[in-house]
C-alpha cells in the first residue's frame, strides 16, 4: 500500500447529504481495495483563488489515507464523472506504508490537525473581534 493525500472541491450549492454521500462513496472505494482512512476533514466553504466552472466558492474536503493505486484510479474516475466535483488533487506521500505506520499516522494526524483547527478558530475569533471593533469605531465617527 501507498500513502496519499487528496483534496477535492465541491460546488457550493451541494447539499450536506450529497457531500456525505460522495465522501462515503470515496471511502468505500478505498476500503474495498484494502485501504485505510488515516484522516478525513471537511474544511467547509472557502473562497476560490480564481473561478472554477463559473463558481467563486467551493466546499473543500481533505482526506489522508493508505491504499492501492487501483483505488486512486477509481476515485479519480468517479470525480471526473460527478458534476458536483469542481477540482481534485491526489498526492502520493509515501511509496510504502505498514500497518504500524498507519496507526502511528492516525495518532499523529489527529493531534496535528486538532492543533491546526484550534489555531484557525483563534484566528477567526480574533478577526471577528477586530471587525466588530472597526464597526464600533466607524459608528462612533458617524455620531460625532
Amino acid at each position: 500500500m501507498r500513502r496519499y493525500e487528496q483534496i477535492f472541491i465541491l460546488r457550493p450549492n451541494t447539499t450536506e447529504d450529497e457531500i456525505n454521500q460522495l465522501i462515503e462513496n470515496t471511502t468505500s472505494i478505498i476500503t474495498e481495495e484494502g485501504g485505510t482512512i488515516i484522516y478525513l476533514d471537511k474544511w467547509g466553504m472557502r473562497k476560490l483563488a480564481y473561478p472554477i466552472k463559473k463558481e467563486a466558492q467551493g466546499y473543500y474536503v481533505f482526506c489522508d489515507y493508505a491504499t492501492t493505486p487501483a483505488a486512486i484510479s477509481e476515485t479519480e474516475r468517479k470525480f471526473r464523472i460527478d458534476d458536483t466535483v469542481l477540482k481534485y488533487l491526489t498526492v502520493k506521500i509515501a511509496d510504502a506504508i505498514s500497518a504500524d505506520e498507519i496507526e502511528e499516522a492516525k495518532a499523529t494526524a489527529a493531534e496535528k490537525f486538532s492543533r491546526i483547527a484550534a489555531a484557525d478558530d483563534e484566528q477567526t475569533e480574533a478577526e471577528g473581534e477586530k471587525q466588530q471593533g472597526d464597526e464600533e469605531s466607524e459608528q462612533a465617527t458617524e455620531t460625532e
